[in-house]
């Protein structure tokens, strides 16, 4: 019998001072079984800091043609592609043929080598902005998770700082390719 996911109800308010957003997000976001809250974390942190209007949770582990996010057009088309953990790079240079732009938020505890086995290819992708954050940041995120999640995230320059849990945590964003 295969274990159910996790739900996990979501209420972020947004300060993102350096792109000029403010909104509150609600989301109901499940957990895979083999998904660690690492990870979880992690893709909430990418839908918020690159949050569209449109800006949607896919299937994500359980669809290997799909990222964890996306922003679709009107007529389909995938317009943003975000991709969190640590993907081989010919997967990201083949989602950056058929994406406006590509997002990538590299997180793991095998990131530095994967860092140095993938980084250079991944330089040359025009529409690619990679980002990465310290595990430290997000394993302390991931101590005061719970089923509701209740974060204030403010994001100013260059630094994402979270109320979450009663504590505050925060970290530079490190944008190793392209633009936030």
């Amino acid at each position: 019998m295969a274990l159910p996911s996790t739900i996990y109800r979501t209420n972020i308010q947004l300060s993102d001072v350096d792109r000029a957003v403010y909104e509150t997000l609600s989301a109901t976001v499940a957990r895979h079984p083999s998904e660690t809250e690492e990870r979880l974390v992690t893709r909430l942190l990418a839908y918020s800091l690159f949050y569209e209007p449109e800006l949607s949770f896919t299937k994500g582990i359980c669809a290997v043609d799909e990222p964890d996010l996306w922003l679709k057009g009107p007529d389909d088309r995938v317009l943003i592609w975000v991709e969190v953990g640590l993907p081989e790079s010919d997967r990201i240079v083949k989602a950056s043929r058929h994406t406006e732009r590509i997002v990538l938020v590299a997180c793991g505890k095998t990131y530095m080598s994967w860092e140095q086995q993938h980084l250079q290819k991944l330089m040359r992708v025009p529409n690619l902005t990679l980002i990465s954050f310290d595990q430290q940041f997000i394993s302390s995120l991931v101590s005061v998770l719970q089923r509701s999640i209740d974060w204030e995230i403010t994001v100013t320059d260059g630094n994402i700082y979270i109320n979450a849990g009663g504590e505050t945590f925060e970290t530079p964003l490190k944008v190793l390719v392209g633009r936030r």
